[in-house]
């Protein structure tokens, strides 16, 4: 031992990130992880993840991490901004709020006066429609929609009207128990941080993941099998495995019967106003058939459930057969054992069939053959076979048991939960083609013929779901005697009644949703508004206002169009979209389109609410909401050498304060005062119903109720004690079949999801799309017009169909003139992160190419980063090209967003995101090649994104001369920003 050793130097091993942390939601993507950010002298020095918060658990990506460069972005805005130029240059000159507010009130007041309609209300991804589709329903106009109408509304309503809840935010692969995952069309977006957890376990466990889409990225990189699909053919691959589990009988018929509505007799009776529908007794109950005199019982489910069908098990009736003495007894008879095949006559002489029939006698047609698909698909016949097994023997051979009791909807007791350990999940691959509704539906139909929906190892609910097939909120269209929609603007159609049509059955919203050409258009057609604004279709409007919609740059399809539009004026001189009303906290693209900007706070400097009126935060074992709140006030948040304090305000308290000044109802006191403060007080005392607000934790005088119960005026102080979540577990008997288990249903109820705690039958066949298509067929009070007849009559199928996406199916010589499939994805640094002048996630990536396999390359005389002329049917984009193994080589695609206009976000104006990025939306039309209807879903109204198709050479001498893609535009006058942003942190080291 050395006698005069030196001391040990005293190391900080983990020194504190800041002065002060506070937990909050992070706004970088939609989903909505829990954070905490680190103060440093009233800066935001660090933000990692909240382990304690049932989203992430801690996990922070990317772009969570630097939302530090979110909110300290030189593109912010300072003041209001009203218009001194012409519409899309980008000049303005600085207003005070007053002013603002009362330009803005002076525009919108005589629209609610005369005509409310006259106002089109959209807007993005806000994470706040809870509160924005209640004013634009108190303010009486039908033309208000979201973002979703161009981003999922063909997953949400696929799913809403077969299962009574979707993937994506309504439902989730069962993690813990799965032992076969399929991803489609799942690229490294949507829901990341729980994705990322819950892939980890199963790789941990050995589980296999599929990951089917064009591109191999992302979650897909990690799966044990890419399989590269045509894009488009989903819809097809899911039919051909239908198809091989239902030729092998490797169904679960049982569960078929109890949950879903595979027994539920269907009237045949071709050309009768009745054809189709379900057969019902006098008392409107649905009804089966049960052969014999006797009906024998169906065995309980544990005792005999893992006799689902396999090859030794009888084989299914051949449609036709069956035809003995039975009787029709109503279909929710419990111990019965119904008929699924066979044809049947009612004492009334109606011709009847099961459900199950009509599925066996479409799907066991040999077009479904894997043999009949593979070319199409791009998939080899043997994959598909293969694949089939798999599933199969995950969900047989193996049966998984979960020692756990539970009673069902009709009283039944059972020891335990048999699983079926196979989930799906899927996203906007699927969604964001003109056959997407039915591809929807295909992968639902699939999970059910599997057993796999809300049984452990399957596609699990996320309260408040599941719903009522479809949901009861119809959409608004009526007004009342105080000027308000009788309804939400959005809901779900039951029937062509719900319909927000005129007499003569033409549109009446801006967008044409929820019209004859698009029914079921949920989420409303925000890709749509622009366009019918301009051409006063189907009548003009006077204000656009919308909030966080960047509609003239990346999100709005053909969008050199979309520029003009908004631009555009009529024979009188004046600009045919009168007034422009934007909000946004950024200097993005389409702030230089408005003519009176309403500066938004960042996501650290207001308080928000994550409802479960909304967007939902839960996951399968638990009720969640959350809420975001002021980590710090806007006007101390200065950026540089900043010396003016920024003047901004959130919107929705913009929007609660505009409601007031407009006396919209609901939103002032009888002498006319505001009855809210501001949006945070709104989130506290605002009732949707007696007892339902906007959060569901701490109700109650002394935050003693969840769920329902007076408001608590410490409701939100609560929240930020509890690390600004709160968490209500679903009971453990509850967690699996929650469509029909009676404590879920029960406790459902209890929480206010449910109006009822009746079980909810799923829907393998839709009554509600055969309604519309007898209407189309000339029967029923309300028929759609003439020119829509075919279009309803042929996409209104009960039964998932697939057809040629519209852009290939249209366009002359497709498959020679337009070869390849372009489709866009978003980088996971990138996804859903609302600003594009992030110092950090630049350096990941300020440019995108045009990625094409090696062999495509070859094939078109192409080499690698070579400039290129890519066309379309719509338009021509000249880009840099850039070899990847990674994509099926009959498809090419880049990343979105990334390529911006010069001068927008006070980028540089030489920026690599202007310069060398681009957007694939220059070649994408708003309108089908045949120019007849919009670029969409025709039963949701869905925008076709992924139906591009495209041709692709080398660029000419002067297509590339200066190296910068094309098209470029006059650039922005938004003053560019310097670097300053990349040292950020240097004055905290400088300070410590």
């Amino acid at each position: 031992m050395r006698k005069h050793a030196l001391p040990e130097p005293a190391i900080d091993l983990s020194p504190s990130p800041g002065d002060e942390v506070k937990t909050t939601t992070c706004y970088m993507c939609a989903c909505r992880c829990g954070i905490k950010v680190w103060l440093a002298d009233g800066q935001i020095r660090y933000i990692q993840g909240n382990p304690d918060h049932p989203v992430n658990q801690g996990v922070l990506c990317a772009k969570g991490s630097a939302g530090i460069m979110q909110h300290y972005s030189p593109a912010r805005l300072s003041k209001p901004l009203l218009r001194v130029g012409e519409r899309g240059r980008g000049e303005f000159r600085e207003i005070e709020w007053d002013q603002a507010l009362r330009i803005a009130t002076d525009w919108l007041a005589p629209i609610r006066r005369r005509n409310p309609d006259e106002l089109a209300f959209f807007t993005g991804r806000d994470q706040s429609q809870a509160l924005t589709g209640w004013w634009a329903q108190q303010f009486g106009t039908v033309n208000y929609a979201a973002h979703g109408g161009f981003c999922s509304v063909n997953m949400a309503a696929g799913g809403l009207y077969t299962l009574g809840g979707s993937f994506w935010e309504f439902g989730e692969p069962d993690w813990e128990h799965s032992r076969y995952l399929m991803l489609w069309g799942v690229a490294e977006d949507h829901d990341s941080n729980p994705i990322k957890l819950g892939l980890g376990k199963l790789k941990a466990r050995g589980a296999k993941i599929v990951a089917v889409n064009p591109v191999r990225s992302g979650y897909g990189a990690i799966a044990d099998e890419w399989i590269g699909i045509r894009p488009g053919t989903d819809g097809l691959f899911a039919f051909a495995l239908i198809h091989e589990l239902l030729k092998a009988d490797r169904i679960d018929l049982e569960y078929l019967v109890r949950y879903a509505n595979a027994h539920w007799l269907v009237v045949r009776n071709p050309g009768g106003a009745d054809d189709g529908l379900f057969a019902r007794d006098e008392d409107g109950r649905v009804l089966c058939w049960v052969r014999g005199p006797h009906p024998g019982p169906l065995p309980q489910a544990g005792e005999g459930a893992e006799h689902a069908h396999s090859p030794e098990d009888p084989p299914l009736p051949p449609a036709g057969e069956g035809r003995g003495e039975g009787r029709a007894l109503p279909a929710d008879t419990i111990d019965i054992s119904p008929a699924v095949v066979g044809e049947y006559v009612l004492p009334d002489g109606r011709r009847v069939v099961p459900v199950f029939h009509l599925i066996a006698e479409r799907y066991l047609d040999a077009q479904y053959a894997p043999d009949a698909v593979s070319e199409r698909c791009g998939i080899p016949a043997d994959t598909i076979r293969r694949i089939a097994r798999e599933l199969a023997q995950a969900a047989f051979d193996d049966p998984l048991r979960l020692p756990i009791a539970w009673t069902d909807a009709h009283g039944r007791e059972h020891p335990d939960m048999l699983g079926r350990p196979v989930s799906l999940h899927a996203m906007r691959g699927i969604s964001a083609h003109s056959n997407g509704f039915h591809s929807c539906r295909a992968l639902h139909l699939l999970q059910l013929l599997l057993g796999a929906v809300d049984t452990p190892g399957s596609f699990r609910y996320q309260p408040p779901y599941p719903k009522p097939l479809p949901p009861p909120n119809r959409p608004g269209k009526q007004r009342q005697a105080n000027g308000s929609l009788d309804a939400a603007p959005l809901g779900f159609v039951h029937g062509p009644e719900d319909l927000v049509v005129d007499e003569h059955g033409q549109p009446r919203r801006i967008d044409h949703a929820f019209s004859w050409a698009y029914p079921l258009s949920a989420h409303g057609m925000m890709h749509s508004v622009i366009r019918n604004a301009w051409a006063g279709d189907p009548y003009k409007i006077d204000t656009l206002m919308m909030f966080m919609a960047n509609m003239s740059w990346n999100s709005a399809m053909n969008t050199s169009q979309t520029i003009g539009w908004l631009t555009d004026r009529g024979d009188d001189g004046e600009y045919r979209i009168p007034h422009i009303i934007y909000a946004d906290a950024y200097a993005s693209e389409m702030t230089a389109y408005a003519d009176l900007v309403l500066p938004d706070t960042t996501y650290l400097e207001r308080f928000d609410a994550i409802s479960l009126l909304d967007r939902p935060i839960s996951d399968a074992d638990s009720a969640c909401d959350a809420i975001r709140h002021p980590i710090v006030d806007a006007a101390t948040q200065r950026l540089g050498n900043e010396q003016t304090p920024r003047d901004v305000r959130g919107f929705q308290s913009v929007l609660l304060d505009l409601g007031a000044r407009l006396g919209l109802p609901g939103m002032t006191l009888e002498d006319g005062s505001p009855r809210y403060r501001d949006y945070a007080d709104y989130i506290v005392r605002h009732e949707r119903a007696p007892g339902v607000g906007l959060l569901a934790g701490w109700r109650g005088e002394h935050g003693e109720l969840e769920a329902k119960g007076p408001p608590n005026p410490e409701q939100l102080q609560r929240y930020i004690d509890n690390g600004g979540f709160w968490r209500g577990h679903v009971p453990e008997s509850a967690r699996y079949y929650k469509m029909a288990n009676r404590a879920y249903l029960d406790w459902a109820q209890k929480m206010g999801f449910l109006g009822h705690a009746e079980p909810i039958a799923l829907q393998l066949y839709s009554e509600i799309l055969q309604k519309f298509r007898l209407a189309a067929q000339g029967h029923g009070e309300r028929q759609p017009p003439a020119e829509h007849r075919e279009r309803v009559a042929t996409y209104f199928d009960p039964l998932p169909i697939w057809y040629e996406p519209f852009e290939g199916a249209q366009v002359e010589d497709s498959a020679t003139r337009f070869p390849l499939s372009a489709v866009t994805q978003r980088p996971m640094f990138m996804y859903h992160s609302w600003g594009s002048q992030n110092a950090w996630l630049r350096q990941i990536s300020a440019r995108n190419y045009l990625y094409l396999h090696p062999d495509t390359g070859a094939r078109f005389g192409l080499d690698d980063e070579d400039w290129i002329a890519v066309e379309s049917h719509h338009g021509r984009i000249t880009v840099q090209a850039k070899f990847a193994a990674n994509v099926q080589p009959d498809t090419v695609w880049t990343w979105n967003a990334i390529g911006k206009r010069r001068g927008a976000w006070r980028l540089s104006r030489d920026a690599p995101e202007a310069s060398k990025g681009f957007l694939l939306n220059h070649l994408i039309s708003d309108l089908t090649p045949r120019g007849d209807y919009a670029n969409a879903d025709p039963v949701t109204g869905q925008a076709a994104w992924f139906d591009l198709r495209v041709n692709l050479r080398k660029a000419d001498p002067g297509e590339n001369a200066q190296a910068t893609s094309q098209p470029q535009f006059t650039p922005l006058s938004f003053e560019a920003a310097d670097n300053q942003p990349l040292r950020y942190g240097a004055q905290f080291r400088k300070n410590r």
